[in-house]
């Protein structure tokens, strides 16, 4: 289990999906064995959801491949 104070130490990365005009921008942080944390990049001291390292990699998988442009 992935706890709070072990995220206040991550390094935060941002999508390359993401803009540079202060839009929606999602960070994840590597480093965490089995999981991927994920936050909002404008609430940086807000929530950040864990999710299973192969559930995010289907994730990112199906955003690349275009699954869900039409939302």
């Amino acid at each position: 289990m992935t706890s709070a104070s072990s995220l206040s130490r991550a390094s935060w990365r941002k999508s390359s999906y993401s803009s540079d005009n202060g839009g929606s921008c999602v960070e994840v942080a590597d480093g965490f064995p089995g999981v991927v944390p994920v936050r909002d990049s404008k609430d940086p001291h807000g929530p950040a959801l864990v999710f299973p390292a192969g559930g995010w990699a289907s994730f990112v998988s199906s955003v690349k491949g275009g699954e869900f442009a039409a939302l």
